[in-house]
């Protein structure tokens, strides 16, 4: 006869690498597209994970899942992408229960950005979780941990200044045109790529430049052509890229080819040109550096540049994480209700199981018992003993799991 060996318990983590030690080629490596996001969560759910959601944008590739050791998690991650698990240890971080939950609140809001006050990627956690539920990996804890990250995020950015001024990569990178290129309005400026990241740079470029000096270039001509008609700019075929860029004063890249497009080959440049690239993995070779009059600018840099607009957003950190405070506490309250709650049924059926027993011995002793008044004082004093055993597993400095088994062993309550 086999027996049921129960489940090694698991934890909650959180493992993956950002922008704060990975440099773009590294999160290259780690980055995940559509289809290997599915074959991630594919696997996971045939290796017997309870519930995970995958994240991956330009600045951070993250696993947040359930696992009775992080490695069942970095494994996923390095078997769906280049990355190996050496270099996972040189970059990487792992958080586990509290911490881990902790970490996901900062990233959700914004705080851990790499311009801060970003909010693109809570659309990305939403996603991450609708894709999960699709496979049966998101469970109720995942699901009331993703929602708190979300209304943590909205209070965040409604009741702060914390995403004032510019909040993403595009803005920054307009910012950065401005800065660099004298008389903007009379240069010509070429977008190749419309990537999410792309298509806010272009969006951004036309309410702030307003002029008609900008083309748009994209491997698929149709997608060109519905943001082109969105913003009214000039869309010409992928076949006249290198045309294209000999007019150009001012390239942006937000490809999301997973090797480089634009090298120095097809450089045949007759005055300077400013190079943006927004991709993740990188999608314009070093070796257009050693063309004369190119300057070659990585989403990486864009993120240092700092003004007062940041400055001010700092400003915003504690209101921020008041309101994270304020919300991971709910959330953190029932993850522990939700652990003791079965084990305060499972004491109060055994005292009133108790009271039956003692009741029915005393019918039988006491001629003229009282049946309703001892009824009334027994339920009294098992509601007062049980809410002394719920008041002490709700102290935050109780361990509520080595409470629980203490209480399951005296009493000799069923796990």
């Amino acid at each position: 006869m086999t027996q049921n060996i129960p489940a090694k318990s698991t934890s909650f983590y959180a493992i993956g690498l950002s922008y704060l030690k990975a440099d773009a080629e590294m999160r290259g490596k780690f980055s995940l597209d559509d289809k290997a996001k599915e074959n991630l969560l594919i696997q996971a759910k045939a290796e017997g994970i309870e519930s995970l959601i995958v994240t991956s944008t330009c600045n951070r590739t993250e696993i947040y899942g359930f696992a009775q050791h992080p490695f069942q998690l970095i494994k996923l991650l390095c078997e769906n992408s280049q990355g190996t698990v050496e270099d996972f240890q040189k970059v990487a971080y792992v958080h586990k229960n509290r911490e881990a939950i902790t970490h996901l609140f900062r990233v959700g809001t914004g705080l851990d950005s790499q311009i801060l006050g970003d909010f693109e990627i809570i659309s990305q956690i939403k996603n991450a979780f609708v894709l999960s539920k699709e496979h049966n990996l998101a469970n109720a804890y995942m699901e009331r941990l993703v929602n708190s990250v979300i209304q943590a995020s909205k209070r965040v950015k409604n009741e702060t200044e914390i995403s004032s001024g510019a909040t993403s990569v595009s803005f920054a990178s307009v910012q950065y045109i401005f800065k660099t290129v004298p008389n903007i309005s009379e240069k010509n400026i070429l977008l190749f790529g419309t990537g999410k990241i792309g298509r806010n740079t272009c969006e951004n470029l036309v309410k702030h430049t307003k002029h008609s000096q900008i083309t748009l270039i994209n491997r698929t001509k149709d997608k060109a052509e519905k943001l082109a008609k969105k913003l009214d700019v000039i869309v010409k075929d992928y076949a006249d890229l290198q045309v294209e860029i000999q007019k150009a004063d001012v390239l942006v890249v937000a490809t999301g080819a997973q090797n480089p497009t634009v090298d120095k080959a097809i450089l045949n440049l007759k005055k300077p040109l400013l190079i943006l690239d927004l991709s993740i993995p990188k999608n314009v070779n070093e070796n257009v550096q050693d063309v004369e009059g190119v300057t070659l600018v990585h989403m990486d840099h864009l993120s240092q540049i700092t003004d007062e607009t940041l400055e001010n957003r700092k400003s915003q950190i504690p209101a921020a994480e008041a309101i994270i405070n304020e919300i991971l506490e709910e959330f953190m309250t029932w993850t522990k209700g939700r652990k003791y709650a079965p084990t305060i049924h499972a004491l109060k059926a055994k005292l009133h199981a108790i009271k039956e027993k003692e009741l029915q011995t005393q019918r039988k002793k006491i001629s003229n018992f009282d049946e309703e008044q001892a009824e009334l004082i027994s339920n009294s004093i098992i509601q007062k003993i049980t809410n002394h055993f719920a008041n002490h597993l709700k102290d935050e400095n109780t361990s509520v799991d080595d409470s629980v088994d203490w209480i399951q062993k005296v009493f000799l309550l069923e796990k």
